[in-house]
């Protein structure tokens, strides 16, 4: 006769509500696993962790109701853990690499490159230049943008689009080839 590695796999569950949980929901829980990694292996090892730590948990989680919200918030919180443990490793070798060279940019250069793109904005229509001045100089969202100016967000989005569409053809801001 042999005896099961693990004693307590033999033994039925002391919380069968567990396991009907895990029957019923492993498929979109395996899912939401493998959307946070790249590997199945690591998606299937990472969510027997989170149910480890679910059934941990059992008999203090009130609302069963919500146990997919408290199994998905273990395996954010899992990987989230695993990343940051991440070992990098390091190999030493003879010669260390040459490093390239790159040329510090000119402050010149890229003073003429921002006063190109101030002059090819104030060319937009007003609209859309008011539109992409909240936008991507004073940083705010399009529903922001679209509160501010009372139109919708659609109008932003396209008025936008329409914009920086504008400004890639500019001349001006054209690279030299």
């Amino acid at each position: 006769m042999t005896t099961p590695v693990c004693t307590l796999a033999s033994q039925p569950t002391p919380y069968p509500s567990f396991s009907a949980y895990v029957r019923t929901r492993g498929t979109v829980l395996m899912r939401t696993a493998r959307s946070l990694t790249a590997n199945p292996c690591d998606a299937e090892d990472l969510l027997q962790t989170a149910l480890a730590k679910t059934y941990m948990a059992w008999d203090r989680i009130e609302d069963h109701r919500a146990l997919d919200g408290y199994v998905r918030r273990a395996l954010v919180n899992t990987r989230t853990s695993q990343w940051r443990k991440r070992k990098v490793d390091e190999f030493a070798c003879e010669e260390l690499p040459e490093t390239e060279e790159v040329p510090a940019a000119d402050p010149a250069e890229a003073q003429a490159l921002r006063d190109a793109m101030w002059r090819a904005v104030t060319r937009l229509p007003d609209r859309q230049r008011a539109m992409v001045v909240l936008r991507y100089y004073e940083d705010l969202s399009e529903v922001q943008t679209a509160e501010l100016l009372g139109v919708s967000v659609g109008t932003v989005k396209s008025a936008v689009s329409r914009a920086l569409g504008k400004l890639r053809d500019d001349p001006e801001l054209t690279p030299v080839r």
